[in-house]
C-alpha cells in the first residue's frame, strides 16, 4: 500500500518568510498553528515531506550547514510534540548561478521522496505559497493549494480526510 503524504514549501508555509532570505537559525521563526497543524496531518496519517528551493546557498548568503540547523530544530519542535517530518529535500540552487532540475518549479525534489517513501501522488497534497510549488506538484501528479505568504496552514489541514 503506498503512503499520503502532505509536502510543503518551507518560507512562508512553515516558518515566516521576511520577504529576503531566511538566512540563519535566528531569523528562522515558525509560524503560529503550523505544529499544530503539521501534527494533525500527522495523526491523519500523512507523511509530512519538506520541499524548499535555497537558493541563498549558490548566493552565497547561507550555507548547507545553516539550512541543516534549521531543519534540525523544526524536527525537534515537532518530536516535542510526539510526530517526525518525514523528509526535507532542498535544492541549493539558484538560475543565476546555473539551471537545476531540483529546483522548483521542477519537479525532481518531490519526484524522489514518491519513490523512497512509496507516496501515492493522487492521495497527496502540496501546500506553496509561489505558484511555482504548484508547478511543481503538478508536474510529479500531486495536487496542489496556494495559500497566502505566512498564511494560515492549519485551515488547510483541517479541511484533510
Amino acid at each position: 500500500m503506498k503512503h499520503k503524504a502532505l509536502f510543503l514549501d518551507r518560507d512562508g508555509v512553515i516558518n515566516h518568510d521576511p520577504g529576503a532570505y531566511t538566512s540563519s537559525l535566528d531569523t528562522f521563526t515558525v509560524l503560529p498553528g503550523v505544529l499544530e497543524a503539521l501534527k494533525l496531518a500527522a495523526d491523519k496519517g500523512y507523511l509530512l515531506v519538506v520541499i524548499t528551493n535555497q537558493g541563498g546557498i549558490a548566493r552565497g548568503l547561507y550555507t548547507e550547514s545553516e539550512v541543516r540547523r534549521m531543519h534540525h530544530y523544526l524536527l525537534e519542535c515537532c518530536l516535542s510534540m510526539g510526530f517526525a517530518i518525514t523528509a526535507f529535500y532542498f535544492s541549493p540552487h539558484h538560475p543565476d548561478h546555473g539551471n537545476s532540475l531540483s529546483r522548483k518549479p521542477e519537479r525532481l525534489m518531490i519526484e524522489r521522496a514518491l519513490a523512497r517513501y512509496r507516496i501515492d501522488p493522487a492521495r497527496s497534497l502540496m501546500v506553496g505559497d509561489k505558484q511555482r510549488d504548484l508547478d511543481a506538484a503538478q508536474a510529479a501528479g500531486v495536487p496542489g493549494i496556494l495559500i497566502d505568504t505566512n498564511g494560515s496552514l492549519l485551515e488547510v489541514v483541517n479541511r484533510l480526510d
